[in-house]
């Protein structure tokens, strides 16, 4: 899974929303791996991802995906991508079954019904193929878009706050499910306010605030003490807006 090239690279990539800078300059080389963004609320970490997900353009700057030009060819960097965020991106009167098909057919993925039961299985949800998920919990719903983005084996998974709303068992699944991806060598940008989190599951960490990168550091000889003390500092350093885009 490793690739030559890295499998994430930004320059000099601006969002604006009006006169507000939602992102504001960001350069950023990133390989295979785990990555753990950081920052307050309306730092700009979900609009990065979504940036990097070709959901929204940039409004100056050049994302290369896996070395592809993501401006020029969004359709081709989204095969490589899977995302997780705020909505679940589900089909509430599909049954999960039918979402996983239906995601499965967009990927033009093979052997779908062996798919979907290995994915449904991995993410507890064995038995629940044919109930429609707007009768699902919450936990459910995040459980079956964790399948959803995972089904058709992305080379770079984005996943914005993952845990919400996960039970204690379901983040368990979860943490194994990342730190499988990193064993097989796939790119992981994680982002999440637990700090603890940050360094069980990832190999490096960036602070994002006011829509720049303001730290970046490897977890490994972290404690949790010194990851919160100069987390603390930065945003100090830098005093957060709060941005409408996030």
């Amino acid at each position: 899974m490793a690739s030559p090239v890295p499998a994430i690279v930004l320059e000099n990539v601006e969002k604006r929303f009006g006169r507000i800078a939602a992102l504001d300059g960001i350069d950023l080389e990133f390989p295979s791996g785990a990555l753990a963004l950081l920052g307050p609320n309306g730092a700009g970490k979900s609009t990065l991802l979504r940036v990097v997900a070709t959901l929204t353009r940039p409004t100056r700057g050049r994302i290369f995906i896996r070395g592809v030009d993501a401006g020029n060819e969004p359709e081709r960097v989204r095969a490589d991508i899977g995302l997780i965020s705020h909505q679940t991106l589900l089909y509430e009167d599909l049954t999960a079954g039918e979402n996983l098909r239906f995601y499965g057919r967009l990927y033009g993925l093979d052997d779908l019904k062996e798919r979907v039961r290995q994915a449904l299985a991995e993410v507890g949800l064995s038995g629940r193929e044919h109930d429609r998920v707007r009768g699902y919990s919450r936990g459910m719903k995040q459980r079956l878009a964790v399948a959803r983005a995972t089904l058709h084996q992305p080379a770079i998974l984005l996943l914005d706050e993952p845990f919400a709303g996960l039970d204690a068992a379901a983040c368990a699944m979860l943490s194994e499910r990342l730190r499988r991806l990193r064993r097989e060598g796939r790119t992981v940008i994680l982002v999440t306010h637990d700090l603890q989190r940050c360094l069980d599951l990832a190999d490096r960490f960036a602070i994002l605030n006011r829509g720049r990168f303001v730290a970046t550091g490897e977890t490994g000889g972290q404690s949790i003490e010194s990851l919160q003390r100069r987390y603390e500092n930065m945003i100090v350093q830098h005093p957060s807006a709060i941005l409408a885009s996030e």
